[in-house]
Parts: structure tokens; sequence; C-alpha cells
């Protein structure tokens, strides 16, 4: 009880999160301004892509953005609607409607939380490294292809549920005059995010190329469509309608939201960690936060929220250091819907396109896909397999069929390094020493080298006594020791003797209870040493030949 009450009070906001304000609150409210301009015309962004609307982006990074702040395990994480987000929500919007993502985000919310509670934040660590850099290649290649029906018509085509299908189908009913326009603005916005960085770092690339494209829309006569009408202030919490059946038919797709959100989050938290000594975080009180930032969206209006890892690596090159900045983002995103609303609401959808298309380009780094495809072939299958399946089928399905192919290539190395040698006997020999076989297990004994390790045993020929050396044995499984049952009393039932030498003290107890240790004729063909082992195999031979004499 007084653990479970210790793990819960670790799970809380408490005064340490804020110890080095006093030093860095300057550099801290500085870097929440520099991401909070960097996250608005993703806000927007993310929350037109999705289906749910620019509004619900931007109340997702204020609300959620201070409540994962505070509550969540990382002091420096900037969480609100990302890409890979609004890839799993823009067909659950398409399949049940606006209504369904208020509903969606309090579910996934909910099973975030819990899992904090559960402590499963270190799950994360199973997933390989191959695994993650395909899942985000096949992510930045949807929220690129996401944008191609906003720029061919100003009336985009309805929302497909392929985002390869749905680009090829907007391109073949594109207006060439308004495709035009739109090109030319996805040119202006990724022009000034690419070079005027490059003039000063600190400089807003893609604020500076919406601001240009949106003048250039007012002055010329462009067929660009805008956001449109934003509110002038948050809306009231409320909860969204919950009836049965309406969370029945949501219950999987608010999983799916639920995993990718802990998945985004945790890996967002463990690349900040890297990034600079901000202090370490904690897996299961930011699944807490993420949880709890998620519920308070989904009461808003907004949608799911996860952490950001791109506005996280803005946040912590600024100086960030607690979580202050992370609270100063949110609020430099308030001040935009509470003052300047109207005149964001201008803004053609083509540059905020433009803006998504460069940020999925920059979630690929060419570097890191070849280190991997020149790596290892089981790594760069486990690579190619999960960017494939991600764009084709399912950001859920990818990972966990990116998480079997690593793992079966793992066991499969690993059931190779299972070695079954015989040895010769040490010193001078004598005679039968022929009769005797010494069977030398090396590394792990489990199910996937089980039967290779019974053939190549059993298949033994011309041998009276065979000794079985467990002292190199590393690891075995349930699977392993019945093999070495089955082992013994396929030989004995030949007439062949088995003497077990070097059993270690971990694995007595499963021997013992699989039934290894019974299935030997005597007990006292249970060895410590070897050349005690190899006495009394000889000794065996020796009887044998008198015997047939």
């Amino acid at each position: 009880m007084i653990r479970v009450a210790r793990h819960l009070r670790r799970l809380l906001p408490g005064p340490a999160d804020y110890s080095g304000l006093g030093r860095s609150w300057r550099r801290d409210l500085l870097a929440g301004l520099t991401v909070g301009i960097v996250a608005l015309p993703l806000a927007l962004g993310f929350g037109i892509s999705s289906g749910a609307g620019a509004e619900a982006g931007l109340i997702t990074a204020i609300v959620a953005g201070v409540v994962a702040a505070v509550f969540g395990g990382s002091h420096v994480q900037v969480s609100g609607p990302t890409g890979a987000m609004v890839v799993v929500l823009a067909p659950i919007v398409a399949s049940h409607g606006l209504g369904a993502v208020a509903v969606v985000s309090l579910m996934a919310g909910v099973i975030v939380l819990a899992a904090g509670a559960l402590r499963l934040g270190r799950a994360v660590s199973f997933i390989p490294w191959p695994v993650i850099e395909g899942f985000t290649l096949g992510i930045a290649v949807i929220i690129f292809l996401q944008q191609v029906p906003a720029l061919t018509g100003p009336a985009p085509a309805a929302s497909h549920g392929n985002a390869v299908l749905g680009a090829v189908t907007a391109l073949l009913a594109a207006d060439p005059g308004y495709l035009l326009w739109a090109a030319a603005a996805v040119v202006i916005v990724a022009a000034c995010m690419l070079l005027l960085p490059r003039l000063h770092p600190a400089v807003p690339g893609s604020l500076i190329g919406i601001v240009v494209v949106t003048v250039l829309s007012l002055v010329l006569p462009t067929p660009l469509a805008s956001i449109g009408t934003l509110p002038h202030s948050l809306p009231a919490p409320a909860l969204p309608p919950l009836d049965l059946t309406t969370m029945s038919s949501l219950a999987l797709p608010a999983l799916t939201v639920a995993a990718l959100a802990a998945i985004e989050s945790l890996l967002s938290a463990r690349v900040a960690a890297s990034l600079a000594d901000t202090g370490a975080y904690d897996p299961d009180r930011e699944l807490v936060g993420q949880g709890l930032a998620s519920v308070a969206a989904g009461l808003f209006g907004g949608m799911p929220a996860t952490g950001a890892i791109a506005r996280t690596a803005v946040n912590v090159r600024s100086g960030a250091a607690t979580r202050l900045a992370a609270i100063t983002h949110s609020v430099v995103l308030l001040l935009v819907v509470l003052v300047v609303a109207g005149p964001v609401g201008t803004i053609p959808l083509a540059a905020l396109s433009g803006v998504l298309m460069v940020t999925a380009v920059r979630m690929v780094h060419a570097a890191t896909v070849r280190s991997i495809l020149r790596s290892t072939r089981a790594d760069a299958v486990a690579f190619v397999i999960t960017a494939i399946v991600t764009v084709s089928v399912d950001l859920i399905v990818a990972v966990v069929i990116g998480v079997v192919v690593a793992g079966v290539f793992a066991l499969r190395g690993l059931s190779r390094a299972t070695g079954v040698h015989r040895e010769p006997i040490a010193g001078d020999p004598e005679r039968g020493d022929d009769r005797i076989a010494i069977i030398r297990f090396d590394g792990p004994l489990f199910f996937a080298a089980a039967d290779r390790v019974l053939d190549t045993v059993t298949g033994l020929g011309g041998v009276s006594v065979v000794i079985l050396r467990m002292s190199q044995l590393e690891l075995v499984d349930a699977t392993g020791a019945h093999v070495l049952s089955e082992i013994v009393q396929r030989l004995e039932a030949r007439g062949v003797t088995v003497l077990i030498k070097g059993v270690r003290e971990g694995h007595t107890e499963l021997f013992r209870t699989v039934g290894v240790l019974d299935a030997l004729r005597d007990h006292r063909h249970l060895f410590d040493d070897l050349p005690a082992a190899i006495a009394h195999a000889r000794s065996h031979v020796a009887r044998e030949a008198a015997s047939g004499g």
C-alpha cells in the first residue's frame, strides 16, 4: 500500500519541477515565445489536415500544451497536435464525423492515463530503432500527401481513407489555375523556411512565409481559399455526448489513438532528454500528463495531443530548462486567439500546406535512412516494411508488424547463437573412449533453437554414454528444458546412458519442474565436475565391454 501511495505521489506535480526557475526564467520565457511562433502554423495546419479544423488545432495546442507541461514527466516537452495524430484522426473524422474527435480524445486520454498509473511507460523501449525510423518515414509521406487535396481546388476533394489514393484522386480532378496559384504559395513558404533561417537561426521562416503569402493573397486577385473565421476566445468546457453505442463504435479508434499518443510522447521525451541536460524524464508520469492533456483538449472541443518532437527540439535549443517554457508557448497561442484571430483567419490554406510539406520533408533524415539500410539485413527489412505498412495500411499495425519482423530476425540470430558441440575427452585416450560423447551446450537454449538441438543430439550414433555439459548454457526457457528432457528420454530408450554435468543454480528448479532430472536413469548421473563424469562414463563402457565379452 505504501509503495502504491509513493508511486501515485511521484506521478503528481511538485515544487521540484521548478527548482531551477530562479536561474532560467528569462531563457524559459524567450524559449516559450519562440516555440509559440513556430507552433502557430503547425497547430493551424494539423487541425485543418485532420479534418477537425484550425480551431481544434489551436485549442489543442493551448489547453493540452499547458496540462501536459504541468503534469507531464519531462521538464521541456512541448505537446499539442502532431502530424502522426493527424494521420490517425483524418480517417476517424471521415468515418464517424467531426463529433467523434472530442469523444476519441476523452477515451484515448483515459487509456493513456491508466497506462501511466499502471507503470507501462518503459514499454516504448521495446520498439527497435529501425521500426521507429520506418514509422517516422511513413508518417512523413502521409503528411506530405495529405496536403495535395488542399492545393488542387478551392473545395478540396472528399477525404480518402488512404493518403496515396486521396492525393492521386485530387490531382486527377485538379483545377489547373488554382493548382498553379497554390503551388506558388507552397514555393514561397518553402523558400522562406529553408533560406531565412540561414541568415539567423532564430528567424521564424514558416511564420514569415505565411505572412508573405497572406499579404499577396489580399493584394492580388487570387482564388486561394483561406482558413476562415476563428473564435476570439476559448470555448467553455463541455462533456461531449457519451452513449454506449458511440463509445463502443469508437473503442478501437480510441485505442489506436492512445497507443500512438503514448509512443510518440515517450519517444519525444526521450529525444528531449538526450538533447540537453535538463533532467531525466519520468515515462510513467509523462503518460499521465499526456492522458490528462487529451482529456482536457476533448472537453474544450480539441483533438488528442502528443509530445511534439520538432517543437520540443526547438524549445530545448532555445534554452528552455523548466516547464515554464512550454506553458509560455501555450500562453502565446492563447494571445493569438484573443488578439489576432481575425487576421489569422485570412491565411490561405495553401500556405499552411506548404508549412506541413516542408515539415514532412524535414522529418526524414537521409543519413539515418542510409545508415539503417546499410546496417544489417534484418534492420533494413524491418525499416522498409514498417514504412510501407504505415503508408498503405495503418500506423499502429505498422508498429506491431515492424516489431514482429524485428523480433523474428532477433530470435533467428539468437537461435543461431545456440551452440551444440561434441568435444574430445581431454588427456590421454583410454580404450572405449570412442563410445563416449561429450556434448557441450553454449549460449541460449529456447524454443527457436529447440528442434535443431533435439535433432543434433539424438542423431548421435555409435555411443554408449553421452555427457551433456550444461555449464556454458546461459538462458533456458520451458521449451528448451523440455527438449533436454526429451533428449534424455530418447537416448535412454535406445540404451544410451546419459550423464548431466554442470547444471547452473538458476536452472535447477526449471529442470526439476519440467522433468529433465527425473528423466535420468539414476540420480547419481548428475555431476558437478567433468573429470568425475568422464570417470563414471568410462566405468559404464568398461562394464558394457566386459558383459559383451
